[in-house]
């Protein structure tokens, strides 16, 4: 191309890219005069040398070079400057029009200097075209340094020695190129190190991406982040959701507008439906045509070394996009004192970057000092209430085909789900139901239960034992005011729905709503029995407290883990059961050393706890009396499981065996149960010790393997038993004994 072939001024770029091809024949203009004046030195560098030596008689045959290249290179001069007249042109008619150009966006975003852009532009041009490469390894007289160094951009780019006294400020690590990472410097080994003269000059990859028009986010931060989209495809909020939505994103239309520069808005998002926060945050960025980068903050903090670079990449990428910032997870922060370093790095990035940003968990917590610089708004999203549950379950139904006889209004009180879970839930149900009959596909209330228990999974880390139920009702062998009782405590939770939702008690009680159970009697009475049934009369999972994992010896920890059960149990729609519970439920005492003020202050955070617990608890205890009368207060069931009579006993002996043991029909349950006042839990013991004799005979069960087992279990628990106390069967005991 002839020095004086640039383009006429015109209307503006159409687009980024011929924006960019003007500022590369602008560059191309640069280097011809750098080659021209580099040739121009080697060429008298080689005349001085020969007439040095006397190999050239006559130097003047060198200056008419000279002059020429004298009048080349003003040529050169002309057409570059005319160039830049018309580019500069050009970038003001695209800005008046709207035309997004790359370039002049990034110079924008990071406050670039005119030296500066045409840096990163120098620099970018080997992305685009690998010939120049080859220029910048002959300007630099070395075929390896392929990359431009500061010296070759200040030889391209200043015409004077003044200027580049003044440009060698952009090569300061303060400078925007390395402050925000636009450039990279590297050494020979290519590592990162501060910038100088000599070294080669990188640019950084996702902002070549940008210049490239890639719109994917930076590939260090796919590990840990995820752009979303404001797809207008996704799936309308519930009504009392889209309320706040509405509000939040008038709110955040009117912040944006108020100023020129407004701080930065941060909303924190807490509580147990993470999944509405989530659609929260996607219906408000689409409303304003925001995309938004979700982080998740616990693949972050593990990332090892490059987790300290993670927040100041994902703000670079808010101002690049633009996008919104979503934080995820950040209950993780609260886990140890180490995190506040990630804490501070995070909330400087988002200081530093995003106009908006949005941060999710469960817990309120707060940020402190770190918050200072923006306008911070803590929102709670609780799990939905039971009319709000009951309404999302008759949405997502009507869209389906399940059976008539589904209540969704059970479901709601059943289950505490979002309206993800229950979505979920359906879609499992349905291949359930499909599995079972793919000729006829009819959803049923067990298919939606088994999906249901599917979608939780309880993080106890061995904290509890998941129990499965295998009892039913005509497995309790109780008076009958005890299974009424036992019977009003499942329908309490079956029709939280009606109580709390339809005649509005919800609205009357901050605390107290979840449903808590005391068991107490003597051991082996089936209080635990009756916890498994009320879990399968629910169809619920229970879940049995591990206490020798829960109760740590180390302050705080306990009340760590208790609360880690509550909300498990709570997201999960589980019952939380504590046997033995006297020994974490425990009267408080007078405080007579730190012993006893610890002891105290756990009795206090489980009072408070199972107060605000919306879930089902239910305690087992042999002794009541030293339960603190404070628990007492907050059960809403008391069932004390009575030891057995003998009609009683009668029942348990019966019952106990499945129809497929084989067994004599002389054996006389009526004798056992009226000559051994045990419980059943003794009972039952016996019965397997006695069918394990049988089977190891190769025999029917038989009345004397009953009281051989029966004497096994007396001399196991230390009872005092004589052979006179088997009345007719005192042979068999004398047998033994001999």
């Amino acid at each position: 191309m002839s020095p004086d072939c640039y383009p006429q001024a015109g209307r503006g770029y159409s687009n980024s890219w011929a924006h960019v091809d003007d500022e590369l024949g602008r560059l191309d203009l640069r280097i011809r005069i750098a080659v021209l004046r580099r040739q121009g030195e080697e060429r008298a560098h080689s005349s001085y040398s020969e007439l040095q030596s006397g190999a050239v008689p006559d130097s003047v045959a060198y200056f008419p070079a000279q002059g020429s290249d004298a009048v080349m290179e003003k040529a050169l001069l002309d057409a570059l400057v005319a160039r830049g007249r018309d580019i500069e042109q050009k970038r003001r008619a695209s800005q008046a029009a709207g035309t997004h150009l790359a370039l002049p966006r990034l110079a924008d975003i990071f406050r670039l200097s005119t030296f500066e852009e045409q840096c990163l532009l120098t620099c970018f041009a080997i992305e685009i075209d690998a010939r120049y490469e080859k220029h910048y390894a002959f300007l630099q007289n070395d075929v390896a340094r392929k990359h431009p160094s500061a010296a070759l951009l200040l030889d391209l780019l200043c015409p004077n020695q003044g200027e580049r006294q003044v440009a060698r400020r952009a090569f300061s690590v303060q400078s925007p190129l390395f402050e925000y990472r636009l450039l990279q410097v590297a050494d020979a080994r290519g590592d990162a190190v501060s910038p100088s003269l000599s070294r080669a000059l990188y640019i950084d990859q996702r902002i070549a991406n940008y210049l490239l028009g890639i719109t994917s986010i930076d590939d260090r931060l796919l590990p840990v982040a995820r752009l979303i989209t404001n797809d207008p495809r996704l799936a309308s909020l519930p009504v009392s959701l889209a309320k706040l939505a509405d509000r939040m994103k008038a709110f955040v239309r009117h912040h944006l507008a108020s100023s020129e520069a407004p701080k930065g808005l941060a909303f924190h998002l807490y509580g147990a439906d993470v999944a509405a926060q989530r659609a929260a945050v996607e219906s408000i960025c689409r409303d304003l045509a925001l995309l938004v980068v979700f982080v998740d903050i616990e693949k972050a903090m593990a990332a090892g070394p490059t987790s300290s670079e993670l927040p100041w990449l994902i703000g670079r990428e808010a101002v690049l996009l633009p996008a919104a910032i979503c934080i995820e997870s950040t209950d993780s922060w609260l886990d140890d004192a180490k995190s506040f370093a990630q804490r501070e790095a995070w909330f400087t990035a988002i200081r530093g970057f995003s106009q908006l940003t949005f941060l999710l968990g469960r817990s309120l917590w707060s940020p402190g000092k770190l918050s200072e610089g923006l306008i911070y708004i803590e929102i709670a999203f609780p799990t939905p209430a039971v009319e709000v549950r009951r309404a999302l379950w008759e949405d997502h139904l009507a869209a389906r085909q399940v059976h008539a006889t589904i209540d969704p209004g059970v479901l709601a009180s059943r289950f505490r789900f979002n309206a993800e879970q229950i979505r979920n839930a359906l879609d499992a149900a349905e291949t359930i139901a499909y599995w079972r009959d793919p000729a006829r596909q009819t959803v049923t209330a067990e298919d939606i239960s088994e999906a249901c228990r599917a979608q939780v999974s309880l993080k106890v880390s061995g904290l509890a034992v998941k129990t499965a139920p295998v009892h039913k009702w005509d497995n309790l062998v109780l008076p009958p005011d005890h299974l009424r009782l036992l019977r009003e405590l499942c329908n309490q939770a079956r029709h939280r729905h009606i109580v709390y939702g339809d005649w509005g008690f919800e609205r009357r009680l901050s605390l107290g709503k979840g449903l808590n159970a005391l068991f107490t009697g003597p051991p082996g009475t089936g209080k635990t029995m009756a916890a498994e049934v009320i879990g399968a009369e629910l169809q619920v999972d229970m879940y049995k407290i591990d206490l020798s994992q829960a109760v740590s010896k180390y302050i705080g920890e306990t009340e760590k883990n208790l609360d880690q059960m509550f909300r498990e149990a709570e997201s999960g729609n589980a019952i939380l059961f504590f046997d033995e519970a006297d020994a974490l439920f425990g009267k408080r005492s007078e405080v007579k050393d730190a012993h006893d003020r610890y002891a105290n202050i756990e009795t206090g955070y489980l009072l408070q706890r199972m107060e605000q617990h919306e879930g089902i608890v239910i305690l087992a205890t042999n002794l009541r009396n030293n339960l603190d009368e404070a628990f007492c207060r907050r059960m809403h069931f008391v069932v004390e499981f009575p030891f057995p009579d003998e009609e009683h006993r009668t029942r348990l002996w019966e019952g106990l065996f499945p129809a497929d043991v084989p067994r004599d029909e002389e054996i006389d349950f009526r004798f056992l149960a009226k000559q051994f006042k045990v419980p059943g839990g003794n009972i039952r013991n016996i019965g397997l010790c006695a069918a394990f004799l049988a089977a190891a005979e190769g025999t029917g069960l038989t009345m004397p393997h009953l009281i051989m087992a029966t004497r096994r279990e007396y001399k196991k628990l230390g009872w005092p038993c004589t052979a006179n106390d088997f009345g007719a069967y005192h042979h068999l005991i004398k047998a033994l004994d001999g």
